[in-house]
C-alpha cells in the first residue's frame, strides 16, 4: 500500500472543526448534509458530520472545501464499497 502512495499529494486543514479544505480530490462521489465520499488520490474520503455543505469545489485544481461540523474523517480500505449511509444509499434503500 505505501508504495502505491508514492508521488501522491494531498493536504488536509481542518479549522476549528467548521471549514475543511482538502487538495488532491478527483471526484465527489456522493454528498449530503451529514456525509460527504470523496475519490482523492490516495483513496476514498468519507466525511461525517452535521449541516456540512460545499464552500468551494474546483476540481480541475482537485480543491474542495466544506463547512459545517466535521465529526469525523476516515479513509476507507482499497476495495471497500462505502457504507450506503450517504446520499445515494438513502435513495435506493
Amino acid at each position: 500500500m505505501v508504495e502505491q502512495l508514492k508521488g501522491k499529494h494531498q493536504e488536509l486543514h481542518l479549522m476549528n472543526r467548521k471549514l475543511l479544505e482538502i487538495s488532491g480530490v478527483l471526484n465527489v462521489e456522493s454528498f449530503d448534509n451529514e456525509e460527504f465520499l470523496l475519490q482523492t488520490e490516495l483513496g476514498h474520503l468519507a466525511i461525517r458530520g452535521q449541516n456540512l455543505h460545499i464552500k468551494n469545489l474546483n476540481l480541475e485544481q482537485g480543491l474542495v472545501s466544506i463547512e459545517g461540523l466535521v465529526n469525523t474523517l476516515s479513509y476507507l480500505e482499497q476495495g471497500s464499497h462505502p457504507s450506503g449511509k450517504g446520499l445515494l444509499g438513502k435513495l435506493f434503500r
